[in-house]
């Protein structure tokens, strides 16, 4: 497990550089979002999907969310309407993420057989950077085991996994992260939209997401 130094208000360029090498080769990375740190791996393909799963510790039951780089992305995975359109572009970038239904090309395992995807764009210049390097959504999940309380401490994290048999390949350590809530969950596969979590987003706006 390799752990490389970047700084997000500075050139991280060779940190994207690295990271995508090892996610080409299927390999996984913990990464920065603007929430909490991540576990990443090339979301369309079962091998790196099945990777998080062990890394984690997480039953094939529980679906893993994915991060998009944009709306197109999104169509691309999802089907997606005017309305969905709509609540999508006044929820993205940010802190929310949202239920959809799946297309074919999201793989089952990685929605634990449901036929509906979790996607969200993060309000981060690195993962959209990183996303268009690589070219393929990533997996969202908390850079943590299962059934643990997320750190937002880099070390903690460092140590939880250099501890466990199965392993990341890469960490892009960006320092300890602000303490926040995961992201809020929006599910928009039934005719009204519900909200599944609440997260660091404002009540007033999820009000309007879900007005629209």
């Amino acid at each position: 497990m390799k752990t490389i130094k970047v700084d997000l208000r500075g050139d991280f360029s060779e940190a994207i550089q690295e990271a995508v090498a090892v996610l080409k080769l299927g390999g996984v990375i913990v990464y920065p979002t603007d929430t909490l740190y991540g576990l990443g791996a090339n979301a369309l393909e079962i091998g790196p999907v099945e990777r998080i799963f062990k890394i984690k510790q997480r039953s094939k039951s529980k679906p893993l969310p994915i991060a998009v780089r944009n709306i197109n992305w999104a169509k691309e995975l999802a089907f997606i309407y005017k309305k969905e359109e709509k609540i999508l572009e006044a929820a993205w970038p940010g802190a929310v993420t949202v239920v959809l239904p799946k297309r074919n090309i999201v793989p089952d395992i990685l929605t634990a057989g449901q036929r509906s995807v979790a996607m969200r764009i993060p309000n981060s210049l690195f993962i959209d950077e990183l996303l268009g390097k690589f070219g393929y959504p990533i997996t969202s999940t908390s850079a943590n085991i299962s059934d643990e309380l997320p750190s937002f401490k880099i070390s903690e994290i460092i140590e939880r996994f250099e501890n466990s048999e199965y392993k990341p390949d890469l960490v892009i350590d960006a320092g300890d992260l602000k303490q926040s809530e995961p992201s809020t969950v929006l599910d928009l596969t039934t005719d009204k939209p519900k909200i599944l979590r609440i997260g660091p987003s404002k009540p007033e706006t999820l009000l309007k997401l879900l007005e629209i």
